[in-house]
């Protein structure tokens, strides 16, 4: 049997054409039933660490810290090399020698794993020389920053194993990337939910009193991480083998086509390093201006500026309570949105630099159409959803109805911009194919500004949902004007195609909404409190709110409802 490195480009080749015998489409389902399977893990994650962890300080310290790795994940192996790298690859793989693409896969890897090394051991020197030299710091901050500590190796194994997944997706490989997430959400539910146990952390119990074995908790959660992330860099191992791809130290990987994606990066990486600064920044201000307990036991309420007392905006455990609400409205958008977005863009990079982008706008154009399907009713179902999904899933263990109340507040204003959040996974990924990487990077300050003028003034007034309000503003202006943007940067996209489906599919989530109304008003919808009931409420919102939205655009004929259907085969 040959190498199927030694398979001649042409060969080679057919595996990026392949898609246009099977539909993007299909490849975005296949992503979305693991990712539903990987986000559902991630929904029994989050309730067992709201069980055993609640809202307070070790809570709100543990998410804080694991947003940095994360935050390289998104800005090295999801965000800037990996948008830069993927159109490269599929064009090399397309046009060139199988051998020469796979070195410039592996001199991609091995810069990577040297830049990703490096940022690893100047940050654990930064932040045990930080704890070393500082003796004044809130006990909160100092457990994040030792957690920070432990997980902060995991950078390179995310960002490696993202960036491996986008090799496997260029050769139209996307089960294991899809698949490896999984492993962490199995790792932590394992860890938490047995670790918990023992600890005796199953109860309500003051938080003085949890503090100590929930920190215990925490630290064994953040091992794990590290053991995870292992284990998804060898699920992908097999698929690599099977495409080609080998690991080798490449003696000169400062390549023509290296220096190229690096040119191509520096935009990118600054546009994904100010969307995540935003997130990080957002995480900084809600530990910034929370109440807290300092470490005599006083409870500070207020600080101090130009010599006046100002009120601390945002309850203790602001932090863990947002990144729940910002884990429920991710849901939706993991299992499709992004989905469909990893599938879509070796597509719309290989077709989009060929002299006719015809086919590069009508993938786009359904690409959009198959968001909007999804986003519109996502948002207002989950505005509609929210209080007995929050009551059943969360209110249990440490987390009280009061936590559970602040969270629903927040995620009815990231709920409500969905539909931008899911049409921004496919825009972004236009711009990038056709090598416009500098608007990514205008609009993402644009939006960080956004973001900050209009949460900052309304945390006196609303409290942390505010951050979620800034968070919903920023991104709809941001989908709408680079949407604008880049019809014009491609001479049209002919989005009047899309005026009838989008108004059918308003008309459809307007009906849905309208039903669910209703429903929760008419005697059939159960009362009281209580488990069953917010169960009973849940499902009969579920089920009919799918029913009527489902049911309103095949009366419609919603054109994308036929291809994201199961087909019927016809037998000879």
């Amino acid at each position: 049997m040959s190498d199927p490195v030694a398979v001649s480009s042409g060969g080679f080749a057919e595996q990026i054409d392949k898609p246009q015998a099977k539909s993007f489409l299909a490849h975005a389902k296949l992503i979305g039933l693991l990712t539903l399977g990987s986000r559902l893990l991630g929904l029994g994650r989050e309730i067992v660490a709201a069980h055993y962890l609640g809202t307070g300080l070790v809570a709100s310290a543990f998410t804080v810290a694991f947003t940095i790795p994360n935050l390289f994940r998104k800005l090295f192996g999801e965000g800037a090399l990996s948008a830069a790298f993927i159109p490269l690859y599929a064009q090399s793989i397309r046009h060139d020698h199988a051998a020469k693409a796979n070195e410039f896969a592996a001199a991609s890897v091995n810069l990577l794993c040297a830049i990703l090394l490096g940022i690893t051991i100047v940050g654990e020197i930064g932040i045990w020389g930080f704890l070393l030299l500082s003796s004044t710091l809130y006990p909160d901050l100092i457990l994040t920053l030792k957690l920070t500590a432990i997980m902060l190796p995991y950078v390179l194994l995310i960002c490696g194993g993202a960036f491996l997944s986008g090799i496997l997706q260029v050769h139209h490989r996307f089960g294991a990337p899809a698949a490896a997430p999984i492993i962490l959400n199995v790792c932590h539910i394992l860890v938490l939910g047995i670790g918990g146990s023992i600890l005796h952390l199953g109860h309500k119990m003051p938080e003085a009193e949890a503090i100590g074995p929930q920190t215990k908790l925490a630290y064994a959660g953040a091992f794990v991480v590290l053991v995870a992330g292992v284990m998804q860099v060898m699920v992908l191992l097999p698929g690599l083998r099977a495409t080609g791809f080998r690991f080798h130290l490449v003696p000169h990987f400062w390549t023509p086509s290296v220096k190229r994606m690096l040119k191509l990066t520096v935009p990118v990486a600054l546009g994904a390093g100010v969307l995540q600064l935003s997130v990080l920044l957002d995480k900084g201000i809600a530990m910034a201006l929370m109440q807290r307990v300092d470490a005599l036991g006083n409870q500070i309420t207020h600080f101090t500026m130009f010599g006046h007392w100002i009120r601390l905006p945002m309850e203790s455990g602001a932090p863990r309570r947002l990144d729940v609400a910002q884990f429920l409205y991710q849901f939706p958008l993991g299992v499709f949105a992004i989905a469909l977005a990893t599938a879509i863009f070796p597509g719309l990079s290989a077709d989009a630099l060929d002299q006719d982008r015809e086919k590069f706008k009508s993938v786009l154009r359904q690409g959009l159409e198959a968001t909007i399907w999804e986003g519109l009713p996502a948002s207002l179902g989950l505005i509609l959803v929210q209080g007995p999904a929050i009551r059943l899933l969360f209110q249990h263990g440490q987390i009280s109805a009061h936590d559970a109340e602040l969270i629903g507040k927040s995620v009815i204003f990231y709920a409500a911009a969905i539909w931008a959040f899911s049409m921004l996974q496919i825009i972004n990924r236009a711009y990038y194919a056709i090598h416009d990487t500098t608007t990514p990077v205008v609009m993402s300050v644009v939006n960080i500004v956004l973001n900050l003028v209009v949460e900052l003034p309304l945390l006196w007034w609303m409290g942390e949902p505010a951050m979620a309000v800034g968070t919903m503003v920023s991104f709809a202006v941001q989908a709408l004007v680079m949407l604008w943007l880049l019809d014009r940067r491609v001479d049209g996209l002919d989005l009047k195609k899309l005026l009838i489906p989008t108004l059918k599919m308003m008309l459809a989530t307007a009906l849905m909404g309208v039903v669910l109304v209703g429903l929760q008003k008419s005697a059939i919808y159960p009362r009281g409190t209580g488990r069953m009931v917010w169960l009973g409420q849940l499902v009969m919102l579920l089920v009919f709110g799918a029913g009527v939205y489902f049911g309103a655009c095949w009366l419609m004929r919603v054109e994308i409802l036929g291809h994201l259907m199961p087909k019927r085969r016809v037998r000879a």
